[in-house]
């Protein structure tokens, strides 16, 4: 078996955990390898753009399973509400994220204590708020401060991006209400990004990626980025101490790293499949399991869209692909509603031809003349509020290994089991009616709704969850396996709740904050357990 040269520090995933923490860690002078099973991710094509609505229902798919790029491994989540979407490759999600940059909300942190559910994050919102504040300078963050509805945000680097002639008439229609909304803070990256933005008017291809904003630098210190790489297991000297890793390189061959620390930053999804089939007679229910906690609790953020369409286009219909506005006016809970915890909504721009014509609340079947009209009267003329809900923590929702299905390389396939909870179904319907009371404010003289949409499984939380009881959890607040110290998890499959708000932000200052705590407890260069 072939050997890569070991390092101080070993990564398992190239997205925009694995960016900051690499970033971090060479930054302070460590030895850091990272192991990604993708690629690069090539040329950007602009959403809404006729390319990218063919590429998106084929080789570009943000299902793993549809799209079967050669990073890709399937993942059955038939017997889930959800469809999981990844994406493998530098940069993770972020290479087709709408960049939505938002921070949780402190009561997020506290959702035992205020609600009497689920459990407490061991961290607060005060813990994390400067690792927020640092990566909204490396991601560009555009955004207005002083929001109402989230004073804790801080001063983001640029002005929040314009809002539009879809924005300002949903904004007018919410000041009529009385509802809470904003520019949606996004993030767009280097500055050279937002100068050719407001050259350009702001197109639709533009986003922050953390190929650019983070393994750019990382490699120019000295990280060492390997792609087609695709981890198998994690290797142990002791019961106690992982060693390195098992891979299979892009051309087949059986390879090892060795690390004083091995990261996993492989996602909600990733990670605890390759915990669990990483166990051993020490570890006979997977590593880093005795808790029994590996791959429970999983969160997916049932989300769904609610669709105005409008008489008169709208200007800067193929403006930018982020959120226009955001509104927060049901993201806490209020128990008068019938459920517990809430939902954030993002209002987008409208759809492309493609879209428009294949939209999944419209039934009947159109052609020719009929099928024109009907484009016509979407593109240019629609807004979308996406409305994501907070989805409380159940053991029972779940990843397993399959028994018999395994990838190309042998290792077995993740399987999804995850049922929407309660009540986050009831905050979806409930925010559904708020979200058409907000179209006909607006003017719009239809509004088509959906119920929760399958497809859209973008965010995959909590299924190795953070604590300080062992019992209880699979890492401590600093991401360090209770069962293996020197094995660190630092992505979204930590969280303990979910938040109904993006998590990107938020897992990159779990990540960071991690990072330094590693470094503080590094010794003559290399990283003590």
């Amino acid at each position: 078996m072939g050997d890569l040269e070991g390092a101080d520090v070993l990564i398992v995933g190239a997205g925009p955990v694995g960016a900051v923490a690499a970033d971090r860690l060479v930054g302070a002078g460590l030895d850091v390898i990272c192991l990604e099973q993708g690629g690069a991710p090539g040329p950007l094509v602009p959403p809404a753009s006729a390319p990218w609505e063919l590429l998106g229902a084929g080789t570009s798919h943000f299902s793993p399973n549809r799209r079967g790029a050669a990073g890709d491994y399937p993942i059955d989540d038939t017997d889930s509400d959800i469809e999981v979407l990844v994406w493998n490759g530098i940069g993770g999600g972020t290479v087709l994220w709408g960049a939505q940059w938002e921070r949780y909300l402190p009561s997020d942190f506290r959702v035992r204590s205020l609600d009497g559910v689920a459990e407490d994050w061991p961290i607060g919102f005060e813990d994390l708020a400067p690792y927020y504040d640092r990566l909204d300078l490396d991601f560009g963050a555009a955004a207005t401060p002083g929001d109402p509805a989230f004073p804790a945000n801080g001063a983001a680097p640029y002005p929040a991006l314009p809002i539009m002639d879809l924005g300002r008439r949903m904004a007018e229609a919410h000041n009529r209400l009385g509802r809470h909304w904003w520019p949606g803070p996004n993030v767009v990256g280097p500055v050279e990004n937002m100068e050719r933005a407001r050259r350009e008017g702001y197109p639709a291809g533009m986003r922050a990626r953390a190929g650019e904003t983070h393994w750019t630098r990382a490699q120019k210190a000295g990280a060492r980025l390997v792609t087609g790489a695709h981890v198998r297991r994690i290797l142990l000297s002791a019961p106690d101490r992982a060693e390195g890793v098992e891979w299979i390189d892009e051309h087949g061959k059986p390879r090892r790293t060795l690390a004083d620390v091995v990261v996993l930053s492989a996602g909600g999804i990733g990670t605890p499949r390759l915990l669990l089939a990483s166990a051993t007679r020490e570890h006979p229910d997977g590593l880093a399991n005795s808790s029994g906690l590996v791959g429970r609790n999983l969160m997916l953020h049932p989300f769904t869209r609610v669709v105005g369409l409008f008489d008169e286009p709208f200007d800067g219909v193929q403006g930018y692909w982020g959120q226009l506005l955001h509104c927060l006016e049901y993201a806490e809970t209020d128990t008068s509603r019938g459920f517990l915890r809430g939902a954030k909504w993002n209002l987008g721009q409208g759809f492309g031809p493609v879209a428009a014509a294949l939209y999944p609340g419209h039934r009947e079947q159109l052609w020719g003349p009929a099928l024109a009209e009907h484009v016509r009267g979407w593109v240019g003329r629609s807004g979308i509020w996406g409305i994501t809900v907070d989805d409380l923590p159940d053991e029972e929702n779940r990843i397993e290994l399959h028994p018999q299905r395994t990838d190309r390389w042998g290792t077995p396939v993740p399987v999804v089991r995850y049922r929407t909870p309660q009540d986050a179904a009831r905050a979806l319907l409930y925010n559904v009616e708020r979200a058409t009371e907000s179209f006909r404010e607006a003017g719009a003289h239809t509004v088509l709704t959906t119920p929760s949409l399958r497809g859209f499984g973008w965010h995959q939380l909590g299924s190795a969850r953070m604590g300080r009881d062992a019992a209880r959890s699979v890492v401590g607040p600093d991401g360090r396996a209770h069962d293996v110290p020197n094995l660190l998890i630092l992505d979204a499959s930590t969280f303990v709740t979910g938040s109904s708000l993006n998590p990107t932000a938020t897992v990159c200052a779990v990540a960071l904050r991690a990072a330094e705590a590693l470094l503080s407890s590094a010794s003559d260069r290399k990283v003590a357990p």
